[in-house]
């Protein structure tokens, strides 16, 4: 499911992650135009694109669609990390560089996060 994003598919998507609500075409347009000069057509093409690669789920409502986020940008976000972690040829190693690199914040949200879930198998 999970693709890398370009930066207007981002932009829209992290804008209906932060809104948590349905939004139309116009409703995102009038949201960007606050940043920079869009057409709606463009707009229409990138959410229409994200519906394609199954990031947006849109329901007819009258002429238009109504767009809305499928799963939470925490959760596209773990998706992005397990595709890059499956690609990475020996996941042991890539792990391990993972965890070097971790700012103490980072290591102590990962502690806590393997206190509410912990891996399968290590479960007490």
């Amino acid at each position: 499911m999970a693709r890398g994003l370009g930066e207007l598919e981002s932009t829209i998507m992290d804008h209906l992650w932060a809104t948590k609500q349905p939004a139309s075409v116009r409703d995102v347009l009038e949201h960007l135009r606050r940043e920079r000069p869009l057409a709606y057509t463009t707009v229409m093409t990138v959410m229409d694109k994200l519906h394609t690669k199954g990031l947006l789920k849109r329901e007819a409502v009258g002429r238009a669609y109504i767009y809305e986020a499928v799963s939470s940008k925490e959760a596209y976000t773990a998706e992005m990390m397990r595709e890059s972690l499956a690609r990475s040829g020996n996941r042991a190693a890539t792990l391990v560089h993972f965890l070097e690199r971790l700012t103490p914040e980072e290591a102590g949200a990962l502690e806590a996060a393997l206190r509410v879930y912990p891996p399968k198998g290590h479960a007490s």
